[in-house]
Parts: C-alpha cells; structure tokens; sequence
C-alpha cells in the first residue's frame, strides 16, 4: 500500500515536471506558461493555496494565485500572507532572490519539489528575459553601427589644406553616434560655403535627424545661393520632421574672394569668432578688440515657421582671415569645482593661439579642455570648425 501511494506521488510529480519542461520548450509566452503553472499545482499536486511573486525591475509582482479570498497586493511580506501561509519559499537565482512562493499543503505533497519546479519556471523566463535583452541590444548595436557609418558620410572626406585656404574640423561625439554637423561647399571658382549645426538631443534620432539635414542643405545649395532662401527652406524641413518637438542650432557663411566678403547667418548657435588679420595688423590701439562674434540671423531652426526674424551678416574686406567655429559641448564643459569654461576661457585660448595653423589650434584647444575638465567626462559631442583665409 504504501509502495502505491510513494508510486502515485512520484507519477505526479513527474507528470507536473513533464508539463512545465514542455511548456518551456514550446517557447510559450510568460502568461501561458504561469497558466500552466497554476494548473499544475491545483490539479496535478492538490496545492489548495499558494501565491507566487516574481521580482521584475525591482518590483514584486503577483503572478499566480488561488485559494485565497482576495488576490494579495504586489508585496511579498505582508504579514497577512505570512500568517494565512504554512510555508514562505524563497526562489533564488545566481545568489539573487527572484521569486517568492507562499504555499499551504497537505501530507500527500512534496513541498521541496514544488520548490524545484517553481525554480525551474521562474529561471526559465529569467533566462528567456536575458536572451530578450541580449537580442534587443544586440540589435540597438547594429542600428547604431548604422547610424555611425551614415554620421561619417554627412562629413566632408576631404577639407582644404593650401596657402590660400586651409579648413580644419575635430569631431567628438558624446556616445558612439551624434547630433553635431559641418561642412565645406565649394559654390564655383570664388565662392564657397562652410556650415556648423547642433541638433537638440543625443544618439542614433539626433543623427538620423542631422542626416536628413545634411541631405536637405546640399539639395538646396544647388539650387541657390540665397542664404535667405536656403535657411527658411532649412528650418521648413526640420519643422516639419521634428513637428516642434526638436530643434537645430545653425550657423552658415559664404565667403566671395573677389569680393572679399563674408555673408553668414547665425540661427541660434554658439556665436563664432571671426579674426580679420587685415584690420588686426594696421591696428596701432592697446585695447583693439581683435576678434568679432559672428550673432547676426535668427532663432534656432525647427521652432517656428516662418521664422519671426532673419538677417544676413555681412563682414567686408577681408582678405586674410581666421574663423573659429564649435559646438556647445566646448563651453559647456565642466571642471570638478562645476564651473564651465564658457566663452571666457574660449577667448581668452583665441587670444594666445590665433597664429596657429587649424590643426595645430584644435590639437591645442582640446588638451586645455582636458586638462580643466580633469576626471570629469564631456555632456554633450564637441565639434570643432576652423577656416583660415590668405588672399593677399
């Protein structure tokens, strides 16, 4: 009699451990499998009370319960529960507490084995979660490896480096993909463009976002010239992509060599620092302010259309120059005493480095950087975007 009864104990516990394992195996969702679960127990094992809670984003959960008057609140240790409970079961996984089984039976039911198969569903949908997420990163990586290899196409591949014109760009994103843009145009024989623009926001949406900026500013400037035309049209397309919710911080110049003149328009973004080295070698005076913030424009594209003001800059007779262009990652860089270092320290570094080539005034800047920002890391991409003029 007694070999029966042990006999039928054990042949339903196989037959509840057969019902679970084929239920992992058929790949089932969670909510199936916990339905499975709960059967098993009721009808295979006789349970006649118990609550399962699962922990998910450090939050406890109430999965499965049934014998009970009402269903128990998303706590595990309440001190109803563990009055109304004969048995409080810990599940755990990789020494971490994941689970918790409160439980009432009778004789005829193996309380260890109800810890076991409750251990072998809860590790089952915690390994399924794990291979979820390694799936879903592994993915994010690949989209941001494509979004990495479009970012490097929005750049120039090559940038002028002659005795008449030599152009320079530093480019640090902040993650693996970002939202800072420049660029070089050659318009015709006398004329070209070079650009500098921020996009709100990080990551793969802020470059997929610059992307289609890029893409829109070379359609446009071969179709016109007109710095008017080509902002409005600008901002347009990014009101309309972004629907107001993002924005793009620009600044963009032509420069003409017959006529000697810059025509810029500042649309929102980080002034630049132009140095007209004709002026700055025939000034005699101490106190000569030898550089000028290029503000003139508008507001920032992507926030109003049409734009409530524009205005073109324009700087003439130059003929030897240098222009100093970044993002507001540069002066929004901070120290471990939380000060930034801001235009003032951008100034005064534009004072004492502006004979340098571009690259050797980026290599420069950037180490400064460093030396003030110490331990602390960058919160934003840094771009960097430097033309030196020499027409004489």
């Amino acid at each position: 009699m007694f070999d029966t009864i042990t006999f039928q104990r054990k042949e339903m516990a196989l037959q509840a451990l057969l019902e679970i394992t084929k239920a992992i195996n058929a790949n089932l969702t969670e909510q199936a499998l916990y339905r499975i679960y709960h059967f098993t127990l009721r009808g295979n094992l006789n349970v006649p009370k118990m609550v399962l809670f699962v922990l998910e984003d450090n939050i406890w959960s109430c999965k499965v319960a049934f014998g009970t008057k009402n269903k128990p609140e998303n706590t595990v240790f309440e001190e109803e529960l563990l009055a109304d409970f004969e048995h409080s079961l810990p599940i755990l996984h990789n020494q971490k507490e994941i689970a918790h089984v409160f439980i009432s039976t009778s004789e005829e039911i193996d309380i260890s084995f109800v810890e076991t198969l409750t251990n072998i569903l809860i590790v089952a949908i915690e390994n399924r979660k794990l291979a979820r997420q390694q799936l879903l990163q592994e993915g994010i990586k690949k989209e941001m490896e494509i979004a990495r290899h479009v970012q490097t196409l929005l750049f120039p591949k090559k940038l002028p480096k002659t005795d008449k014109l030599y152009i320079d760009a530093y480019y640090q994103p902040h993650s693996s993909v970002g939202g800072d843009y420049y660029d070089y145009i050659q318009l015709n024989d006398t004329r070209f463009l070079i650009c500098i623009a921020d996009v709100s926001g990080k990551g793969m949406a802020a470059a997929l976002m610059m992307a289609n900026f890029q893409a829109s500013l070379r359609t446009l400037t071969r179709q016109t010239d007109d710095l008017k035309k080509i902002v409005e049209e600008l901002n347009f397309s990014v009101y309309d992509n972004a629907r107001g919710e993002n924005f793009i911080t620009f600044f963009m110049a032509i420069y003409d060599s017959t006529e000697k003149q810059l025509s810029y328009i500042n649309a929102g973004h980080n002034p630049p620092y132009l140095i007209n080295k004709n002026q700055q070698n025939n000034q005699q005076k101490e106190n000569y302010l030898d550089f000028e913030r290029l503000e003139i424009g508008c507001t920032v594209l992507g926030f109003f259309t049409p734009l409530p003001f524009l205005e073109i800059g324009i700087c003439s007779d130059l003929e030897q120059f240098f222009l100093f262009s970044f993002t507001d990652g540069l002066p929004e860089t901070f120290n471990n005493k939380e000060e930034l270092f801001d235009e003032i320290g951008i100034e005064a570094f534009i004072r004492n480095n502006k004979n340098l080539n571009p690259i050797e005034f980026h290599e420069r800047i950037i180490k400064e950087v460093n030396e003030f920002r110490g331990k602390i890391p960058f919160s934003d991409d840094i771009t960097l975007f430097s033309c030196v003029v020499n027409q004489s």
